[in-house]
């Protein structure tokens, strides 16, 4: 009987986790691939791609062709007071120069002297330039140049939002794998209570084990099934939260099938996938982080509002000048003897608001420097320490599975022991629930190791490798 009993329980006990059939896996990499192509907020992380260069596309309307057409007329008790047509078409450049062509026709009986023209209209073709304020740079220049850094800056805040989401999504995925795991720990260790408690039950029954050796196997057989339950409830609860981040590609949400298990040999192919595995703080160059770019494009961004609320100190000189004709088919026709100019000054005597709004300018522009000075120390820092922790958890993880090695030696010498008549059952009991305690150390231990390589990729802002 007591051979019997043995080779029961050394063909069910098993200290590997039990496997699955390969097609039923989803890998990390498949994960966090769907999670790239089909989540909702990885889409709004394009959006703001979108918004930038919709903003770069009106910033660059300022500077495009307009035509302008302004009619107006008067007929009171059949008489017609005036009628005046003015068209014009204009030019605005880079700088604060502008070209401008225009056609003006007037008649009518009480039309004011100064607008009476040709009968077949007045020609003008001419220039408007600003001297002073707006010629180097104005608003219409300012706009574009920081649409311009608008969009690369959205560039890579939308690559620190999409990681942002990538890197939520592994941790509910890394939880779901410990989930798996600690739920096949439990299965495998209720079947040796069972086994055990039946062979101890029967023993009991030919009376080669006494009664409390029976209570004991079934104290320990309803608390395995405690924690089997208990482990089920927590990898049902990790399931619909790795479901949170599955859609398709109508939006629609998807729910995780009961078939479908994690990647028990993620620990291998955890580096591939997140692009961490040739990382070397000495190789890494901090200018090219996203974070840093972002910051130094909206410092781009801010020296140009400086450079424009500088420029606003200078007064205001706005001269124009048109050639007039009567025959604008005829080039030659427009001459310096006939024009029209115009000078327009004006200059605040304190520039008490410019000089404000230059102040303000400026201690942004500092906030932001001094800002991304911060952020280079901070990123560093943080990929430095993730690095120690990594090199920590390689070493760690080497005692937990030598720890988890001996553990299950002890487990079954202390069993062959137990059938020879030469231990108890508390013995057999107590060596096992190390060996259990063991193996969940480990897998929480895994786990911390899978967040700390997640957490690399996040600072380090990686992209996935999702082939």
């Amino acid at each position: 009987m007591k051979k019997f009993l043995l080779i029961l329980t050394m063909l069910f006990f098993s200290t590997n986790y039990a496997q699955e059939e390969i097609s039923n896996q989803l890998t990390l990499s498949e994960f966090l691939s769907y999670v790239k192509n089909y989540h909702p907020i990885v889409r709004q992380a394009n959006l703001v791609l979108n918004s930038s260069e919709a903003k770069l596309l009106k910033a660059r309307g300022a500077f495009d062709p307009k035509i302008e057409v302004d009619f107006d007329k008067k007929l009171f008790k059949e008489k017609e007071y005036y009628n005046k047509l003015n068209s014009s078409f204009k030019i605005p450049t880079w700088y604060g120069v502008e070209f401008k062509a225009n056609f003006e026709k007037n008649d009518g009986l009480f039309l004011n002297p100064e607008n009476n023209v040709p009968l077949d209209g007045l020609y003008s073709a001419g220039v408007s330039v600003s001297l002073a304020k707006g010629l180097l740079t104005n608003k219409r220049m300012a706009a574009l140049k920081q649409a311009k850094y608008y969009v690369n800056q959205a560039k890579e805040e939308q690559q620190i939002l999409v990681n942002k989401i990538l890197f939520d999504a592994s941790l509910s995925y890394f939880n779901w794998l410990k989930a798996y795991k600690e739920k096949l720990v439990f299965t495998s260790f209720l079947e040796n209570a069972r086994i055990r408690f039946e062979g101890t039950k029967r023993a009991f029954q030919e009376g080669e084990k006494p009664a409390i050796d029976t209570l004991e196997a079934g104290i320990t057989l309803n608390s395995r099934k405690l924690n089997l339950e208990k482990s089920a409830i927590y990898y049902t609860k990790a399931s619909l939260e790795l479901s949170n981040f599955l859609w398709l590609n109508n939006n629609t949400p998807i729910e995780l099938k009961e078939n479908i298990i994690p990647d028990l040999e993620a620990k291998n192919s955890v580096d591939k996938t997140f692009n961490i595995a040739l990382f070397n703080q000495e190789d890494f160059d901090i200018e090219n982080h996203p974070k840093i770019k972002a910051l130094d494009f909206k410092v781009k961004s801010l020296i140009v509002e400086k450079r424009l609320k500088k420029n606003n100190l200078l007064p205001k000189i706005d001269i124009q000048y048109n050639f007039i004709s009567a025959d604008g088919n005829q080039i030659n026709s427009f001459n310096s003897s006939n024009y029209k100019a115009g000078l327009n000054f004006s200059f605040p005597i304190f520039i008490r608001k410019e000089r404000g709004d230059l102040k303000l300018a400026k201690i942004k522009l500092q906030d932001q420097q001094l800002e991304a000075k911060t952020a280079k120390v901070t990123i560093k820092n943080k990929l430095n320490s993730l690095l120690l922790e990594l090199d920590s958890f390689d070493n760690q993880n080497n005692f937990t599975d030598a720890i988890v090695r001996d553990y299950n030696v002890l487990l079954k010498a202390e069993e062959r022991k137990f059938f020879l008549g030469e231990s108890s059952l508390f013995l057999v009991n107590y060596r096992e629930e190390k060996f259990i305690d063991a193996q969940l150390k480990a897998i929480k231990l895994e786990n911390k190791f899978f967040k700390t390589k997640a957490k690399l990729f996040k600072e380090a802002v990686f992209t996935i490798n999702d082939n």
